[in-house]
C-alpha cells in the first residue's frame, strides 16, 4: 500500500522559514516524479515545485522561485521543501504527490498524480 506523509507545517511569521518533509512507503520515490502542491482556502490547488524522474531536474512555480528549495531527503524515500521568505499568501495546505509517468518541466503544473499525501497546514501570519 502506497502512503505519502507530509510533516513540518506550522505557524510562521512573514519572512520566516519552514521545512516540509514527505515520507513515502510502498514505492521507491527515486523512480517517481515527486511534486509539492498547495491549496489555500477557497482556491484551486496549485503546483509549487517538482523533481522530474525523466531528467532529475527540479522545477518551480514562478511565485516561489528563489525562495523555495525542493530536494530529495538524506533519509531514503523522503523529499523536502525548504521554504524561506514566506509570505501571507503562502498560507495553505501543502501536499506532496508522486507519479510514475508525469515528467518534465510541467511536472508542477500537472495535477493528475497517482498518489497524494494528506497534507500539512502552513500558516504565514504575524
Amino acid at each position: 500500500q502506497v502512503q505519502l506523509v507530509e510533516s513540518g507545517g506550522g505557524l510562521v511569521q512573514p519572512g520566516g522559514s519552514l521545512r516540509l518533509s514527505c515520507a513515502a512507503s510502498g514505492l521507491k520515490l527515486d523512480t517517481y516524479t515527486i511534486g509539492w502542491f498547495r491549496q489555500a482556502p477557497g482556491k484551486e490547488r496549485e503546483g509549487v515545485s517538482c523533481i522530474s524522474s525523466s531528467d532529475g531536474r527540479t522545477y518551480y512555480a514562478e511565485s516561489v522561485k528563489g525562495r523555495f528549495t525542493m530536494s530529495r531527503g538524506n533519509v531514503r524515500n523522503t523529499v523536502s521543501l525548504q521554504m524561506s521568505s514566506l509570505k501571507p499568501e503562502g498560507t495553505a495546505v501543502y501536499y506532496c504527490a508522486a507519479d510514475p509517468v508525469i515528467s518534465g518541466s510541467g511536472c508542477y503544473v500537472a495535477l493528475e498524480y497517482d498518489y497524494w499525501g494528506q497534507g500539512t497546514q502552513v500558516t504565514v501570519s504575524s
